[in-house]
This record gives structure tokens, C-alpha cells and sequence, in this order.
């Protein structure tokens, strides 16, 4: 699996679809709902989502997986959560504003 920034994925199993902002360290492979997602454009495979990885992506969130360094966007919504080489993936905080007197 070519992970590079930019790249576009969907899930195989539920209507997520996710934008990598950056590449992981290591090759790996990235799973939504417990399942290798696949490049967007390509026709979904079916299935169920697996109950371990059932957490959802939202829209407009960044997950990172902070042993590998990878991030992505989800750019459409579902019922699976992201995972990498089986590590659940977070949900990333946001950075905090600088206080204004």
C-alpha cells in the first residue's frame, strides 16, 4: 500500500472516504472498520464492519497514529474506525490559540 500525502481512500465496508496529510514512517497497511481501505475511484468490496473498529470517522477530523506519524483527513463520514498495522487510530486535539489580553 502506497501511502503518500494527498492520496484519496475510501473504506471497503461503510461510506468513509479519508485524504492522507501525511505519509506514515514506515510502510503499513490502513484499515477502516477493520478492513485495508482502497484507492478512491475503485469499487467497494462489501462486507461488514468489524465490532472492535465500529467507532466512526467524521468529517473534517484528523486521526493520527503516533508510532508511525501518519495522518489523514476524513473527507466523508462512516460507520468504521480508522486503523494502522491494527493500531486504533485517535482522534487528533486541536492546537490551542494563543491567548489574546
Amino acid at each position: 500500500m502506497d501511502i503518500k500525502p494527498g492520496s484519496r481512500w475510501k473504506s471497503a465496508v461503510c461510506t468513509a472516504e479519508l485524504v492522507v496529510v501525511r505519509p506514515p514512517s514506515a510502510a503499513g497497511s490502513l484499515a477502516c472498520g477493520g478492513v485495508e481501505v482502497l484507492p478512491h475511484g475503485s469499487e467497494a468490496a462489501g462486507g461488514d464492519v468489524h465490532p472492535d473498529f465500529a467507532e466512526g470517522v467524521l468529517i473534517g477530523k484528523r486521526y493520527v497514529d503516533e508510532q508511525s506519524g501518519l495522518e489523514v483527513l476524513g473527507a466523508k463520514p462512516g460507520k468504521g474506525s480508522l486503523s494502522f498495522e491494527g493500531r486504533a487510530m485517535t482522534l487528533k486535539d486541536a492546537k490551542p490559540l494563543p491567548a489574546s489580553d
